[in-house]
This record gives C-alpha cells, sequence and structure tokens, in this order.
C-alpha cells in the first residue's frame, strides 16, 4: 500500500507528511519505506490560532480550527506528493493524527476525553483518498491513554534481538517507549515523560514578546543559571512521580503553567529570562532522567535513542 501519514505534534510547528511504501501485515513482515517526506511550518497567523483554541477556544473558534487544519493538512498531502512527483490517485490512504487541542487522560475511575482537530472530511475532499482517523479517541474509547500508535512503530521500527531500547521524543510533551528485546516476549512499555519543549518553548515566546517562538541550540538556556529552589519545587509537581500508565499534555505543561512562573517572579531583564529558560530546560531533562529511573531502568535498558 501507498499511504501518507500526517502528524501535527504539540510543538506547534507544523504539519509533518510523510508518503510511504508499505508491505506485509503484521508485526514480523511489515515493512516500510519513506518514498518522500515535508513539513508544513504553519506561520505566525496558524500557529496563534492553535494556542488561542487551546487557551480560550469558543465553540465557534474550534468550529473553524477544525476546518482550518484540514485544509492545511489537506496541503501538505498535495505537496508531499507533488514533490515526489506521484499522482494522489495512486495514494491508497491518509492517516491524519489530528491536532491535539485538549486531554484528559483517564484518572480515578473517570474516563479519558480527548480533542484531537483536523477535519477528515476535508482531507479526503480535497485529496480524493480515504483517509484513516481518530485514532486517538478510539483509544481512550478503550480505556487507553490515547497514544497507540507510536509504541507499535517504535517496536516495528527499532527492535533488536538483544538489546533493551528506549525511544525517547521530547517534543512539545516528552513521550518514552522502551521496545523490549525482540522474542523475548516482554510487552512493549510506553507512557509520557513530562514537559518537553512546550515550556521552552512558551518562556521564549513572551520573552521575546513572540519574535522568537524557541530557543535554537539551546542559546538562552546556555546563558542562564538554573535557579535551583524553583527548579525543586517545580519537580515536585504531582505528575512527575505518578506512576505509568499516564499521559499529558499542553493543558498541563503549557503557556498557563509559564504566565503563572512569569507572574510569580516578575522577571525584568535578560537574564532573569535567560535563568528562566534554563530552568525550564533543566526541568525537562531532570524529569526525563527522573522517569527513566523510576521505570525504564529496573526493567533493564541497554540503549536510548533520542529525538525531537
Amino acid at each position: 500500500m501507498r499511504i501518507v501519514g500526517l502528524m501535527s505534534g504539540t510543538s506547534l510547528d507544523g504539519v509533518d507528511a510523510a508518503l510511504v511504501d508499505v508491505t506485509g501485515e503484521g508485526i514480523d513482515d511489515v515493512k516500510a519505506s519513506v518514498v518522500h517526506a515535508i513539513t508544513l511550518p504553519y506561520d505566525d497567523a496558524r500557529r496563534a490560532a492553535i494556542h488561542d483554541g487551546i487557551l480560550a477556544g469558543t465553540a465557534e473558534a474550534l468550529c473553524g480550527l477544525h476546518a482550518d487544519l484540514g485544509e492545511w493538512m489537506a496541503e501538505a498531502v498535495v505537496r508531499v506528493c507533488r514533490e515526489a512527483d506521484v499522482d494522489l490517485s495512486t495514494v491508497d490512504a491518509v492517516g491524519s493524527h489530528g491536532q491535539k487541542v485538549w486531554h484528559r487522560p483517564p484518572a480515578d475511575g473517570r474516563r479519558g476525553a480527548t480533542l484531537q482537530l483536523g477535519d477528515a472530511a476535508t482531507i479526503a475532499e480535497r485529496t480524493g483518498i480515504a483517509v484513516v482517523s481518530d485514532f486517538r479517541t478510539r483509544d481512550i474509547a478503550a480505556g487507553g491513554q490515547g497514544a497507540p500508535l507510536v509504541p507499535w512503530v517504535d517496536q516495528l521500527l527499532f527492535s533488536l534481538p538483544d538489546r533493551a531500547r528506549a525511544l525517547q521524543n521530547i517534543g512539545g510533551i516528552g513521550n518514552v517507549t522502551r521496545v523490549p528485546p525482540r522474542g523475548s516476549g516482554e510487552a512493549v512499555f510506553a507512557f509520557d515523560t513530562g514537559p518537553g519543549n512546550a515550556l521552552i518553548d512558551a518562556a521564549v515566546e513572551i520573552a521575546t514578546g513572540g519574535k522568537l517562538t524557541f530557543d535554537r541550540d539551546g542559546r538562552l538556556a546556555a546563558r542562564g543559571t538554573v535557579d535551583e529552589p524553583l527548579l525543586a519545587d517545580l519537580l515536585r509537581h504531582p505528575y512527575i512521580p505518578a506512576e505509568p500508565p499516564k499521559s499529558t499534555g499542553r493543558e498541563e505543561f503549557g503557556r498557563p503553567f509559564v504566565m503563572r512562573l512569569v507572574e510569580l517572579l516578575e522577571p525584568e531583564g535578560d537574564q532573569d529570562w535567560m535563568d528562566l529558560v534554563a530552568t525550564l530546560t533543566e526541568l525537562t531533562a531532570r524529569t526525563i532522567a527522573d522517569a527513566y529511573g523510576r521505570w525504564l531502568v529496573p526493567l533493564g535498558l541497554d540503549e536510548v535513542i533520542l529525538t525531537g
């Protein structure tokens, strides 16, 4: 089969589209070959629309954003096929994850809920291709945490017969999959480690009045000093010691989180802001390390593959 996969994560930097040829029917014989891949970056207006939807979206705003995201995702499908010189009619399906706007994980006997926007009908209409979507919502309905695909693909692509590997993604939110040695009979184990880039990006954007949206190469953090008392306080967040299975999102670790810190700290000059960025960067690193120490290393771990 020839498939276009779409992804727009919590970093809110754009839509990734991968044109992939897939053969096989199960975990033991599936092979995937990437024909072409692109990122369709969000411009300031699109990124602001998503941010506004997450922070304070009305029914009207979310309705419009759902349709707009469908158009942007369809645009990514058309572009990746055009750049690869592949006719849309030869593509068998589009897999669309959608843009996560709000996520409420299962807790205390209450089922989870998740809102993923990006109208699949619009993608199908613009491309003429069948669209498979709502992966997260189906997983939540089945009692999961809402991330059914990444662990399976991590196992498919990265399992080895003699090594246990951790696949760590540092997107807007950090998430990890422990892939056991192939043939061991152990189950794949995956969960969100906590904040990724979302807090850092928010601090940089607020500090620069929107001139910068992320800390390129960690330059600002490198010029700052970690505020150890603040870091210790942040590390007491209840999500960090919570036992997996668990998941989180920008509703927990996003711009409102940073705004509360800004109100508390009242940063004035550049150095204050760089110290905050350094502290939030250290927070991400420490939460990942903490998760490994608590839950992965005890299971056995030979190698970490870090992406983001």
